[in-house]
């Protein structure tokens, strides 16, 4: 792959940009690697979190017991969302290298199309929600 502007020296590259399919394989499994990191996370989470109401509205005992159930339903919403993110990534990255016939339009549409699937959490813990 070279792209049209690679031979210009004006912005500082040297002209030989190229692609490879194993390098576009690597990354996907790289983000492959990381989702399965967030994934082990997330059963950690979840197995520390058993006994403290993980299931129920309450935890019986514990005066911060809302609050820390608020956090972990946070938690676990994020990673679940991460790792999502990362399984949909790795399947564009490997996507790409697998189609170097598409042009860059399409390759970039494809990756745009993360945002509008993906948006950032906003933050959670510490607002006051009307409490």
């Amino acid at each position: 792959m070279r792209l049209a502007s690679a031979d210009k020296e004006d912005n500082g590259w040297s002209g030989d940009l190229k692609s490879e399919r194993t390098a576009w394989t690597m990354a996907g499994g790289s983000v492959g690697e990381l989702r399965g990191d967030i994934r082990k996370a997330l059963g950690t989470l979840e197995k520390t979190q058993e006994g403290l109401g993980s299931g129920s509205d309450t935890v019986d005992g514990v005066q911060s017991g809302a609050a820390q159930l608020e956090v972990y339903r946070s938690w676990k919403r994020y990673l679940e969302d991460v790792s999502g993110r990362c399984g949909t990534l790795r399947t564009q990255l490997e996507k790409a290298g697998d189609d170097h016939d598409m042009n860059d339009a399409d390759v970039r549409k494809a990756f745009d199309g993360l945002e509008g699937r993906y948006k950032d959490t906003p933050a959670v813990g510490g607002q006051d929600q009307g409490r």
